[in-house]
């Protein structure tokens, strides 16, 4: 009887340390659950980046160009197994909305931001506190000008200003000669969203300041009227009767409507010969105002019409000769570089500021697999 009982004793001591083991092994493999995020809908393993998750405050969602960021900044969250949040407001002119999205996203207490704002003074009170509450900023598109010492740690953006000049010379190299054949003045348009972008003023810079220099390398003297920011802020001289005049129209708020109005304001003037929109809400409303007017084209006594960004109005509009061509960013990989930034700042890794590049494209070249890789419709 002894014999059975002890038996009976050893069979459950065996069996209560086997499910003890089990046990352990359960907890372990639950320390590791499976998680979704915004980016990845598939089932992974937590690893140590899931722990980061990033809000990026764009300017909008109005145009298409946001949604390629978009496209570029999920692709990279999932890469690096974090999270992101993206939004923005519905207009450019929207400048009260972004800041309570910036100060929404600062209470969530991300590992990192990314902004792209639309009035860097408007939001400093919302970056002080980031500051404060050592969250890492990261600037994109036109970046955080004018922001506190230390509170951003890199932006990812086009050179500006650098775009600009490039659109000024591939635009020269089409009327040159009716610049430098010119026997009165002659008139080039600049058609900008605001005045308070720090990405739009710096490719209308770009364009004004090295339009002048062509210009003025050409023996021809220039001025430029329009928009007082503008004005002030290029390196050209105001020059009075000048042979080239260099007009930059800025609508009173960010509307289709009013921009369009803008670019026929100018298309109506007898000596416009060229006119340059530094983004795709411009280069959309020189669409849509010329739909009537006809005067832009490629052949000599058209206006000639160079645009910036792209999207399915712009491409077509290149495409059937309408425009001449435009700049493009590389919007998917400035989604990607924002998101990269802000993981490793928040690694307390160093960063810095990351360059994503812009192309000139024209409807002989739209199709080449390096400059499609960069447009979006």
């Amino acid at each position: 009887m002894k014999k059975k009982v002890l038996s009976l004793l050893l069979v459950l001591t065996v069996a209560l340390f086997s499910l003890v083991g089990c046990g352990e092994k359960e907890d372990e493999e639950t320390s590791n659950p499976t998680t979704k995020t915004e980016s990845d809908t598939e089932e992974t393993k937590t690893t140590k980046t899931d722990k980061f998750h990033f809000e990026i405050v764009s300017k909008g969602f109005q145009h298409q160009y946001w949604q390629a960021v978009l496209k570029g900044a999920k692709q990279k969250a999932k890469e690096l197994g974090a999270t992101i949040s993206f939004v923005g407001p519905n207009s450019e002119s929207d400048i009260a909305d972004q800041v309570q999205m910036l100060n929404s996203a600062i209470n969530t207490a991300p590992k990192a931001i990314g902004l792209a704002a639309l009035d860097t003074s408007a939001c400093l009170d919302a970056i002080k506190t980031a500051q404060n509450e050592a969250i890492p900023i990261i600037g994109f598109d036109s970046g955080v000008p004018n922001a506190p010492k230390g509170a951003i740690f890199a932006n990812a953006s086009t050179d500006n200003y650098a775009a600009g000049e490039l659109a000024a010379e591939k635009t020269y190299e089409a009327i040159k000669d009716r610049v430098t054949n010119a026997s009165g003045s002659i008139r080039i348009g600049v058609l900008a969203q605001d005045a308070t972008a720090e990405s739009i003023c710096q490719r209308g810079l770009g364009f004004i300041d090295k339009m002048a220099e062509l210009v003025i390398n050409d023996g021809k003297t220039v001025t430029v009227e329009g928009n007082d920011k503008y004005i002030s802020d290029s390196k050209c001289e105001k020059t009075e009767g000048a042979d080239v005049v260099i007009d930059v129209a800025v609508p009173a708020s960010v509307t289709s409507e009013l921009s369009t109005i803008d670019c026929q304001t100018l298309l109506n003037k007898k000596d416009i010969i060229a006119i340059y929109g530094s983004n795709q809400h411009s280069g959309e409303a020189m669409v849509t105002a010329n739909e009537n007017l006809k005067k832009f084209g490629t052949d000599d006594d058209d206006v000639i019409g160079v645009a910036f960004d792209s999207g399915a109005v712009i491409k077509g509009a290149i495409k059937d000769g309408t425009l001449l061509g435009a700049i493009t960013q590389a919007p998917v990989a400035m989604g990607e570089a924002v998101v990269e930034l802000c993981y490793k700042a928040a690694n307390g890794e160093e960063v810095s500021d990351v360059d994503t590049g812009c192309q000139w494209y024209t409807a002989e070249n739209i199709d080449d697999p390096e400059i499609a890789q960069n447009l979006y419709d």
